[in-house]
């Protein structure tokens, strides 16, 4: 008596250990595949959104429609693999589920002929019980209309003779060994039927499962259908996008070399105009200190963080750098003259060092750009600009200190989106902005 509970005790501590170790595996499991999935979708955003930054930076000197055409295609194309990827797991699972649909077709067929079998034999058993019970009533009945039971005493006093004997003592053993075995077939059908009646129960009950099953599987196979549907769906309209946008690109390029042509030359208008007032500058200063019987100094390294954040993004946030780049339509190096700096549409732009304004003016490319000219800087001349503003709230001549507004950001001139383009000239020529900017 005492070694059941506790076996019993021992069987439930293996149970829950096993039960403990089993959601100890496949719980977290499951959790990390999810979080693996997760991961991997987060880092392919991040870096589609990487490269659509890095695209946006690089079209800068192209106009707003073609920036956007490219744009559009590198989404589109992004999106084609995933889209290609998606259709054929919606293929696979739609196959999943017919397959697994079939299956369970089958096994729904077999236990509703198993019900059908269990049935037709519970009918035969029912008809075999009555047909029993009425032979064993008949029996009864002739028992009683007998006399009830004969003894073996009667057969003995009733015989005429031996022979007489042998066939009464034989009818009746063999009446009642039928009797005993109608009542044994009885309890046997009846024992049947019960053990049938549970089956058909059971049957009853896997049948209802099988049908929800066959039911889900349905809804599971009409959904994989339409998710391939509508991937296939978005596919096609995906690959006319991209020929739509190639075909947009290849009509613009012409229209771009133009107006890289025109950049160019607004280019070297502000060089020249530069150099003009630059060299007016320096005679001033030499003309100054000749007067005063002395010489300009030459001049010395330019020094780093000169300049403050001129937007209002804190910390500054450089999109773009300063240098050799390939441009992304016509396909040729070009210099980018400045840093891009990242502001939003009509956000404020501040000067990064105090100076003079020279001009606040729409200029092809540049777009609405304001030149100041901080002085000179260890004898050297020292100028900013602020490009592809909407407007400015300055003019030229106008004294400004460090931090002062100079307008708000845009994108006008050549440019794909709101961003500031600066650039810092060193005695008239372009500069890498960064480490004056103290990054």
């Amino acid at each position: 008596m005492s070694r059941r509970p506790s076996l019993a005790r021992l069987l439930a501590t293996v149970l829950v250990a096993v039960l403990a170790a089993l959601s100890a595996t496949a719980g977290p499991a499951s959790a990390d595949a999810l979080s693996d999935r997760r991961k991997a979708a987060e880092q392919q955003a991040a870096a589609n959104q990487k490269a659509h930054d890095q695209l946006a930076a690089s079209l800068e000197d192209i106009n707003a429609n073609l920036a956007q055409a490219v744009l559009d295609l590198q989404t589109v194309e992004q999106r084609l693999p995933a889209a290609q990827t998606e259709l054929q797991e919606a293929a696979a699972t739609l196959e999943r589920s017919q397959r697994e649909a079939a299956i369970i077709a089958a096994r729904l067929q077999d236990a509703k002929d198993q019900e059908t079998a269990i049935g037709t034999t519970i009918a035969a058993d029912a008809d075999k019980s009555a047909q029993i019970r009425v032979a064993i009533g008949q029996m009864a009945r002739e028992a009683y209309k007998g006399g009830g039971g004969v003894s073996s005493v009667s057969i003995v006093l009733d015989a005429q003779s031996t022979e007489d004997f042998i066939q009464q003592y034989g009818l009746v053993a063999t009446a009642l060994r039928t009797q005993s075995q109608s009542l044994d077939a009885l309890r046997q059908i009846e024992a049947q039927d019960r053990n049938n009646e549970a089956r058909l129960v059971a049957i009853r009950e896997r049948v209802t499962e099988l049908k929800a099953e066959a039911d889900q599987k349905v809804v599971e196979a009409d959904q994989a259908r339409q998710a391939a549907a509508d991937r296939k769906a978005e596919i096609e309209q995906l690959v006319a996008q991209q020929a739509e946008k190639k075909a947009t690109i290849e009509t613009e390029k012409a229209a771009t070399e133009a107006e890289q042509a025109r950049i160019d030359a607004e280019a070297a208008q502000v060089a020249a105009e530069l150099a003009q007032i630059i060299a007016a500058q320096r005679a001033a200063l030499e003309a100054a200190a000749k007067a005063k019987g002395k010489k300009v100094a030459a001049a010395g390294p330019i020094g780093n963080s000169l300049f403050a954040n001129p937007t209002s993004v804190n910390p500054i946030y450089v999109t773009s750098e300063y240098g050799m780049r390939m441009h992304p339509i016509l396909h040729y190096v070009r210099l980018h003259a400045g840093i891009d700096l990242r502001t939003y549409c009509n956000t404020p732009i501040y000067a990064g060092r105090a100076g003079t304004v020279q001009w606040a003016q729409m200029r092809f490319g540049f777009g609405n750009q304001v030149m100041v000219d901080h002085g000179f800087v260890n004898g050297n001349s020292l100028m900013s600009s602020y490009n592809h503003m909407t407007s400015f709230v300055v003019r030229a001549g106008q004294k400004v200190n460090q931090g002062t507004l100079l307008g708000y950001s845009g994108n006008t001139g050549t440019s794909g989106a709101c961003h500031l383009h600066f650039e810092v000239y060193v005695n008239g020529a372009t500069v890498n902005p960064r480490p004056l900017l103290g990054l």
